[in-house]
């Protein structure tokens, strides 16, 4: 059973790795540069400073995925709304860790009054989008031909899960 545990330095280089195979090898990161240390200690501290978790799934000692939230648009005026991201080494796919990792995200997105968690999945991403569905999340748009990856257009589907109680909710 992995451990899903605030990431530390010394998950870096695992991180690094799973970030930079998505990157080059997948349609869930829309860019086509590798990153390097550096921008993922950066990234890590950043994050941290800011109050965004990063969390890790650690199986006897692996890092088999990672994921976070961060703000969904820097305007003040979305500062309750954030954007998951989540990442699994390939080794470590359909073992349920992902919804262990999201199901975490959500919990300290909710104890940190976040209102609403958005999802944006490149639309050929069934497991992803699954994922996001089995724990709540709802199609709030799809936009088409939005972004570019290894020469093909692509489909973004963009999922809503509300993190308040909706009895309490102010109207």
């Amino acid at each position: 059973m992995p451990t899903i545990r605030r990431a530390e330095d010394r998950d870096l280089d695992a991180i690094l790795a799973i970030h930079n195979h998505a990157i080059a090898h997948s349609r869930a990161i829309w860019t086509d540069e590798p990153v390097d240390r550096r921008e993922r200690e950066q990234w890590l501290a950043d994050r941290h400073a800011a109050g965004h978790p990063v969390i890790v799934a650690d199986v006897d000692g692996i890092v088999a995925g990672y994921a976070t939230y961060a703000p969904w648009r820097v305007k003040s005026g979305y500062r309750y709304t954030v954007e998951d991201s989540i990442y699994l080494d390939d080794a470590f796919h359909g073992r349920g860790i992902g919804t262990l990792l999201l199901s975490e995200l959500i919990r300290l997105a909710r104890a940190a009054g976040m209102r609403v968690m958005l999802a944006d999945i490149e639309s050929g991403n069934s497991a992803s989008i699954r994922l996001h569905e089995r724990l709540g999340f709802t199609r709030a748009g799809f936009l088409r031909q939005i972004g570019t990856k290894f020469g093909e257009r692509l489909d973004l589907v963009i999922l809503e899960l509300s993190l308040e109680d909706r009895s309490t909710r102010p109207s």
